[in-house]
């Protein structure tokens, strides 16, 4: 197959478990490229996602890696099939690869679950307060760039909105309720619009209040995206120069006990939405 120019961050995520099925079977890289009858270049870009690889070799290696789970096996082999073309597809080469990537998480995800801490997450925000938030965090974009990352994440609600919505669940500190992205009439239709979400069955809220003692999860900000098997997960992070996909398998499990702490620290739906209903009529 070709090589890719820019693989998607899916596409690497294929090549990066081939890797480590790879490593966890104690062959070296050259070795593998034999079993294919490849070179060791066409190996390394199968592994790093810039170049595809089909279903029956992605069986093939696992079969050589003496690889049992059956369950990341059809995984895999349907990653390498995968040729899904979605409305991401539209701002490919207009915004930063990222923001493809994400979109693209969401649509294979199986389950999501969002910590919040400052900022009503993205699959609840309206327009009024995406475009605020945008506008600030970048001052310098012109109305149009803004205008685009708007709408991009207005259609990211699909996954929650759409016709096949997956399980959502979130944990928002009263913080991200209280401040004052946009005014105080688009902060009210936020919080409407939170209450109005989240009366569907897919969606759980639960919301960690300002008076809760020994909570120390300010740095819990985080997206966990559930794979077709739990190794497949992704937690998506904010990081200083962009975002970041973490896949390791100590990672991953470091961020579902954090994450199911944070859920046990927080009031229960019911109680969430009582006090979000309370700040909605305080403005």
């Amino acid at each position: 197959m070709p090589a890719r120019r820019h693989p998607t961050a899916r596409q690497v995520r294929l090549g990066t478990e081939l890797r480590r099925l790879r490593e966890a079977a104690g062959l070296k890289a050259t070795e593998a490229a034999g079993l294919l009858g490849v070179n060791s270049v066409q190996m390394s870009q199968m592994e790093s996602g810039v170049a595809g690889v089909s279903e029956q070799r992605v069986r093939r290696l696992a079969a050589n890696y003496a690889c049992s789970d059956e369950g990341l096996i059809d995984a895999l082999a349907a990653m390498a099939t995968d040729r899904t073309r979605g409305w991401w597809e539209d701002f490919r080469g207009v915004l930063p690869a990222a923001y493809q990537d994400l979109a693209e998480l969401d649509h294979h995800a199986r389950f999501r679950h969002d910590v919040a801490v400052i900022h009503v997450p993205g699959l609840f925000q309206t327009e009024d307060y995406a475009r605020a938030l945008f506008a600030y965090l970048n001052p310098e974009f012109p109305d149009s760039e803004v205008d685009l990352r708007v709408e991009h994440r207005m259609k990211r609600r699909v996954v929650i909105n759409g016709p096949a919505p997956i399980p959502y669940e979130t944990v928002i500190h009263e913080a991200a309720l209280r401040i004052r992205v946009a005014g105080r009439a688009a902060s009210r239709a936020q919080l409407n619009r939170i209450l109005e979400v989240s009366e569907a069955a897919h969606v759980t809220v639960r919301v960690i209040p300002f008076g809760l003692d020994d909570f120390a999860g300010a740095g819990s900000t985080m997206v966990h995206l559930g794979g077709a098997v739990p190794r497949l997960d992704t937690v998506v992070r904010d990081a200083p120069h962009g975002t970041a996909f973490v896949d390791s398998e100590a990672q991953l499990e470091h961020f579902r006990k954090l994450f199911h702490k944070v859920k046990g620290e927080a009031l229960a739906p019911q109680q969430s939405r009582e006090l979000i209903h309370q700040l909605a009529k305080e403005l």
